[in-house]
């Protein structure tokens, strides 16, 4: 069995000694910890704090917070595993449900960690693309097509991890209804809800649409708060048990430091503090984003994002978009990811939510390639 790497990873650690201008991470502008802990109390609860082994599934306030940042309420508390990013809880979620042999549907473009791990599982992995001339949504008859009967998951992200794209309740009906035919799981990447550009509400998640779902979320992206490295997942009780075994192989738990300043940002004072940041900081970099994109109509366009730091970007040159991304971070220092990390050619993923001024500087450098590659 030929192992799968996570490229996108790998190009990011490859490069990142030599890079100027990151427009390749998915997050936007980190918190600092005085921006979160902000008070004494929180100072004196924090410094308080005994650095002893945390509770293998998290503590119960948080997985309680997090059960309602899912499901609007605390009762689903017990079925929450707090992991090492959302990294570690769709690794442990692959490694629980599927089996070599199995069939995976996915999406394409889309956040390629469990599509690369379900085939070092050795699962038969089809991938579904998603049509930019339909705003990159899903199509259901298409997915409908792709599932077989002996389909162990379908897997999603929402918002979409690079295009940004949220899907709608009919969708997400649509998809379960597709699943529930079959039997199979549903594993839904929530890493981006929070990250909403046109809307307070947050986008709608699959929890309690379905028995057979796990839903995966994070701090690092509407929090600002990847360096924590604080993920989750939460499923049905069937599921825990297992989930839990390999959660405690490969981690024990997460940081207790880092549960307690989870603690402190899904506090609902806090949380909204920290989502209104989030946003504003989007709202007004996307505006930026895309007077630049428009500025280069003849050699750009991009579905607008409805959600995420992330602008998927249609390039209209003929050449592969690993040879673009090598030629923008060869000549202009510019880290982006390359389309193909994807699973979709001829587009680049830029994260544009950074400050203003580096923002502009790292376009007018990918302004000059991309004329350069053009002539």
């Amino acid at each position: 069995m030929t192992f799968i790497p996570f490229e996108l990873l790998e190009w990011q650690q490859k490069r990142g000694a030599t890079t100027t201008y990151s427009l390749a991470d998915s997050g936007c502008r980190p918190i600092r910890l005085r921006e979160l802990v902000d008070d004494e109390q929180a100072l004196s609860r924090l410094l308080d704090s005994e650095l002893s082994y945390p509770p293998t599934c998290g503590t119960d306030h948080l997985r309680a917070q997090i059960a309602h940042w899912h499901a609007g309420s605390t009762d689903h508390a017990s079925e929450v595993i707090v992991t090492v990013g959302a990294a570690e809880a769709n690794t442990v979620a692959v490694d629980t449900l599927v089996r070599p042999g199995d069939h995976v549907v996915t999406m394409s473009p889309g956040y390629r960690q469990v599509w690369g791990a379900a085939q070092n599982r050795g699962a038969d992995v089809d991938d579904v693309p998603l049509d930019p001339e339909r705003g990159w949504r899903p199509d259901v008859d298409a997915l409908a097509r792709a599932v077989r009967p002996n389909t162990r998951a379908i897997v999603l992200t929402t918002p979409n991890n690079p295009a940004g794209t949220v899907l709608t309740e009919e969708e997400i009906r649509a998809i379960v209804s597709v699943a529930d035919r079959v039997g199979a799981w549903l594993l839904s990447d929530e890493v981006h809800r929070g990250t909403e550009l046109h809307t307070d509400e947050l986008s709608p998640t699959f929890w309690g649409r379905y028995d057979r779902v796990v839903c995966v979320g994070s701090l690092s992206k509407a929090f600002g708060m990847p360096g924590l490295r604080l993920g989750w997942l939460i499923a049905p009780p069937a599921l825990l048990p297992q989930l839990r075994q390999r959660h405690e192989y490969a981690t024990l738990s997460a940081a207790g430091p880092a549960m307690a300043l989870a603690e402190l940002a899904l506090a609902p004072p806090t949380c909204d503090r920290l989502l209104d940041r989030y946003r504003g900081f989007l709202r007004e970099s996307w505006t930026q984003m895309r007077q630049w994109i428009d500025s280069h109509d003849h050699l750009l366009s991009v579905v607008p994002p409805q959600a995420t730091s992330l602008a998927f970007v249609r390039y209209h040159l003929d050449l592969p978009s690993t040879d673009v991304a090598e030629a923008l971070h060869a000549r202009g220092k510019v880290l982006v990811g390359a389309g193909a990390h994807f699973g979709t050619e001829h587009h680049l993923r830029f994260t544009y939510g950074q400050e203003p001024a580096q923002l502009a500087a790292a376009l007018e450098k990918t302004s000059h390639v991309l004329k350069e590659l053009s002539a």
